[in-house]
Formats: C-alpha cells, structure tokens, sequence
C-alpha cells in the first residue's frame, strides 16, 4: 500500500534520501481512480527501493501548491530530493515503471 503523504510529512519523506513517487489525486476524480491501484502495486513492487506513496490534494492544498499541482493525477519522480520526471494524466503501469527504474539508475 502506498504511503499517506501529508502536507506535514512530504518535506521529511524526501530528506530520507531514496527515490520518491509522488501521486497526487483527489477521492471525486476518475482517472485517479484508475491510477491508484497501479500506484499500490508499484509501492509493493518496490518497497525498501523507493518511497511510493499518494497526497490527497482536497487535504493537502500546501503540498500541491508546492509543486504547481493544477491537475490531478499528476505523479512526480523525486532523486536525491529533487523532481526529476512528471506524469500528468493516467498513464499504464509500464510507463510508471519505466520511470521508476531511471530513479534507480
């Protein structure tokens, strides 16, 4: 399952120092919907490699005014605690994936 990520807790989530995904959605939005059981597949798939997890923007409004966040789902791709990639819209997994290893590199 993917991690909660909080207007509180992002700034922490990025100082751990692994790669981090970040998919921002809201509860009424479909293609959310759609992404979000890719979102928890990829968080099991890559747990301990990276921190994968989803930031509710209805609760989260100063995380997503951080990053520009206008439309949603949007997921951002973190190195070394800079975005480093951006997917906006619903995509299928294997583009997730694909973006996830250039992380590891």
């Amino acid at each position: 399952m993917a991690l909660q990520i909080t207007d509180s807790n992002f700034k922490e989530i990025l100082a751990q120092g692994k790669p981090v995904v970040m998919d921002f959605w809201a509860p009424w939005c479909g293609p959310c919907k759609m992404v979000s059981p890719i979102i928890d597949e990829l968080a099991e798939a890559y747990e301990g490699r990276v921190i994968i997890g989803k930031c509710d923007v209805d609760e989260n409004n100063d995380v997503a005014m951080e990053f520009g966040i206008r439309n949603i789902p949007t997921v951002l791709f973190f190195k070394d605690g800079v975005q480093v990639d951006k997917q906006v819209g619903s995509a299928p997994k294997p583009q997730y994936v694909a973006k996830i290893e250039a992380l590891l590199k």
